[in-house]
């Protein structure tokens, strides 16, 4: 799939400014000005992230009217259930809260509750409530989730249950009837930081609760691998706040890490040095996968685990979960892709939407993710759940796809979501209708280049930039994340040197020459881009720094993303 290329351009005089302050690489002062850093003190909060640059919880508001309730809920002995949603930052958001709290509260005093996927679906739901009045539960908090349950919090409020929500996700013009609400994305929070996941809430509601305890900052440090976590999962910016959790949460993950993220680190054979993407792609999975095939409750269990050997055993169940998510993902991506291939009106289309009555519904938001890697475009998976059809929908940067699912409401029972993914359901009978008049909305709103893979390059550089100490400074910039992704790289004018090979018949060995520099890289699945190499022509490259060992020897090489042959050819 061709891809469109977008080279960021900073500011001249302000790069130039930068560069005379800080007397690093040009190149380096370029990416920093593109991502807003452009002056000493901001880089220097960039470069080494300070836990006391953290906001004051107190400005968040309804801070005290929380802290005060939960206060009055200790001194008095009441129930307390920590209420949050299946997923990655639902359930480290309850294990950092439970486990503040459980040795401030009497142990029948306590407990947690984390929906059923299938039974409850997302949020606040009313099961759970009613699991809290049987059982004599008069404070709920909840965490990543609440927000837009107005009706159900005022049902806990009519049984004499009060709320705390503590959530990231836009509230709706209807807030719910809770005690507190903490949440920065409130039009009137005077929060600084907007951008906290759901375990980034409730982190800051444990450092106010810990600060009018007396407890001491480091008991209340020793969750940030856990929010760390739930920052990498749930693909928030990795700015401001985030970026210092996530920075302090990373160093706590490889020095002294939760016996669950210990115990899933072990599972997933991952050895040295972690960076956030591997809590994004080999941790993140294993949790989700709990609520995605089974009960989200074990993900909880692990992490709260008081020794290794007791996580361990909850991670092994994870990791089970997570071997049939990944072969369920892999055959519906199979049926799915071959259910478009084979009918050329559905190749056609500016939309995808699939449906099939036996694909497990745990898995067909991540089939939708991967059907956009081969068609790139709005894509939406069904499959039957009961007597309805229910599934998630995905979009591609730049379109918001929850409006254009709204405009298609006269053929559903019931949608959410935001701009990037939504859910829905419907009856069977309807989904060849919802698919004709979803393709009309998407064909008549979108604009045809975002239809177009963009690859967004923050510098052009020549090879011979290609150095350790441009590798150095790079690493500094970690962790990466949204708003703050590892830098790519053009380079103009490259040859083949004659060395390069094709791996498997799969992944290109790059081996690269301009002027006088030479450079190694690879290239994974790429394989139609071969024959440019074997063209002997001048190429335009994309690419990041990345570093390779072998036999215990480190050097660097080009990780390729694109190359197309040069313009001026």
């Amino acid at each position: 799939m061709e891809k469109r290329w977008h080279i960021l351009e900073a500011p001249k005089a302000k790069t130039e400014a930068l560069q005379e302050a800080l007397k690093i690489s040009p190149t380096v002062c370029r990416i920093l000005v593109e991502r807003g850093i452009e002056t000493f003190e901001a880089a220097r909060r960039f470069f080494r992230p300070q836990l006391s640059d953290l906001h004051d919880p107190w400005l968040m508001k309804d801070m005290d009217k929380a802290v005060d309730r939960i206060i009055r809920a200790l001194e008095h002995k009441e129930k307390i259930l920590v209420y949050g949603d299946y997923d990655v930052d639902g359930t480290t958001s309850v294990a950092c809260m439970f486990r503040f709290l459980q040795g401030r509260a009497a142990p029948e005093c306590l407990d947690f509750y984390i929906p059923h996927r299938y039974r409850e679906g997302y949020g606040i739901s009313r099961m759970g409530i009613d699991f809290a009045r049987d059982n004599g539960f008069s404070l709920i908090i909840s965490l990543d989730c609440g927000i837009k349950s107005a009706e159900l919090i005022g049902y806990a409020a009519g049984l004499g249950i009060d709320f705390i929500v503590c959530d990231h996700h836009l509230p709706e013009d209807i807030l719910p009837p809770a005690i507190a609400i903490l949440n920065p994305k409130q039009a009137d929070c005077p929060y600084p930081y907007k951008d906290l996941c759901g375990c980034g809430v409730g982190f800051k509601l444990i450092t106010a609760l810990a600060r009018r305890l007396g407890v001491p900052d480091s008991e209340v440090f020793v969750y940030l691998d856990l929010v760390a976590t739930a920052i990498a999962a749930d693909i928030v910016p990795m700015t401001g706040e985030n970026r210092i959790l996530a920075f302090h949460g990373m160093e706590k993950v490889n020095v002294s890490p939760n016996h669950g993220i210990r115990a899933l680190i072990n599972l997933s054979k991952l050895e040295g040095e972690l960076s956030i993407m591997n809590l994004v792609f080999m941790i993140a999975p294993r949790v989700n996968a709990a609520g995605r095939m089974d009960d989200a409750k074990k993900a909880v269990l692990m992490f709260v685990a008081p020794t290794y050997q007791e996580a361990l055993h909850y991670a092994n169940m994870l990791h089970s979960d997570n071997s049939d998510r990944k072969e369920a993902d892999l055959s519906i991506t199979e049926e799915a892709l071959a259910i478009i291939e084979t009918d050329p009106a559905l190749v056609n289309k500016k939309t995808t939407v699939v449906f099939q009555p036996h694909w497990h519904k745990g898995v067909v938001g991540i089939v939708a993710s991967r059907l956009i890697e081969r068609f790139y475009r709005p894509t939406i998976v069904l499959t039957l759940s009961g007597e309805l059809a229910s599934g998630s929908a995905r979009s591609v940067p730049g379109f918001n796809l929850y409006e254009a699912i709204h405009a298609c409401r006269e053929y559903l029972l019931g949608y959410g979501g935001h701009y990037a993914a939504a859910g829905m359901t419907l009856l069977p009978h309807h989904i060849k209708a919802f698919s004709e008049k979803f393709e009309e909305v998407v064909s008549a709103t979108i604009d045809p280049a975002l239809l177009i893979p963009q690859i967004t390059i923050d510098a052009v550089i020549s090879l011979k930039e290609v150095q350790p100490s441009l590798y150095r400074i790079l690493q500094q910039m970690e962790p990466f994340g949204p708003s703050n992704a590892r830098p790519v790289f053009l380079a103009r004018g490259v040859m083949d040197t004659g060395h390069s090979s094709l791996l498997k018949g799969q992944h290109i060995r790059f081996s690269l020459r301009q002027d006088e520099s030479l450079c190694n890289g690879i290239g994974f699945n790429m394989p139609e881009k071969f024959k440019l190499l074997e063209s002997r022509q001048p190429l335009e490259i994309v690419f990041t720094i990345d570093e390779n060992e072998w036999k215990q020897e480190k050097r660097l090489q080009l990780k390729v993303i694109d190359l197309k042959p040069s313009q001026n050819n």
